[in-house]
């Protein structure tokens, strides 16, 4: 029998590498895509002008239709977008660590992250590893591979990509009603970013979607809690389709 795909998508200013604690074990069950979104990995550099769509154009071109598709971060919203305007490509949507609807205080937190990457990248690099990772058992290696991945990026390339992320929950938070397939939200319960209540918020908007918090978590949950994450995905999936 053949097995569903599952599709992946990183956050900014990562690549498809970051799934490697999920994808592994992921890869029993399901066919597993990864691809890196545009701007990030080996791609070219996201051009001047960048928006969601752009993003989501360059993602399909690596998505079997049907696929169950899980975004994380700002692939969640890539994510959000391909299931509003390609839904042949979406069985399922899951979005991961997912931001929805920012209100003025969180909008203007998440533009401030923006200016000081352009003011100084490597210490906004810096300061995003720690707002991931820190109080976590994540092993040191695996969080210097993140900061080698950040550290890799063009930085042009990043900021447009990043303004990205900080502006399109606005485009997007008025369609989120009229997304048609089964749906869930997962993040971490000590995601300071993308925290419990706009999982919540996210659940509410997306018709029937389901909301899962996972105790003891922070922004990273592919990587802090791979097992966890499967699960739900697993349990998920399999209310919708045979796996």
């Amino acid at each position: 029998m053949t097995r569903p795909t599952l599709v992946l998508l990183h956050g900014v200013g990562l690549d498809h590498t970051m799934w490697e604690p999920l994808a592994g074990p992921a890869a029993d069950r399901f066919t597993v895509v990864a691809p890196d979104l545009p701007g990030h990995g080996g791609g070219a550099p996201a051009p001047e002008g960048t928006a969601l769509a752009d993003l989501a154009r360059g993602a399909a071109a690596h998505i079997p239709a049907g696929s169950h598709v899980v975004g994380f971060s700002l692939g969640a919203l890539v994510a959000q977008y391909l299931a509003l305007h390609r839904p042949d490509l979406v069985a399922t949507l899951t979005s991961v660590s997912s931001v929805c609807r920012r209100t003025p205080g969180e909008r203007s937190a998440v533009l401030a992250r923006l200016d000081a990457a352009r003011a100084d990248f490597p210490a906004s690099a810096a300061a995003s590893l720690r707002r991931w990772y820190a109080d976590t058992d994540v092993d040191a290696e695996r969080v210097e591979r993140t900061g080698r991945t950040l550290l890799a990026n063009d930085v042009d390339s990043f900021l447009r990509c990043y303004r990205v992320f900080a502006t399109a929950d606005a485009e997007l938070g008025p369609e989120l009603g009229r997304i048609s397939v089964p749906a869930l939200a997962v993040t971490g319960e000590d995601d300071p970013g993308s925290t419990p209540e706009m999982t919540h918020r996210l659940a509410d908007a997306i018709p029937g979607c389901r909301a899962v918090v996972v105790p003891g978590a922070r922004h990273m949950l592919p990587v802090q809690r791979p097992g966890a994450l499967l699960d739900s995905l697993t349990d998920f999936i399999g209310d919708h389709a045979h796996v």
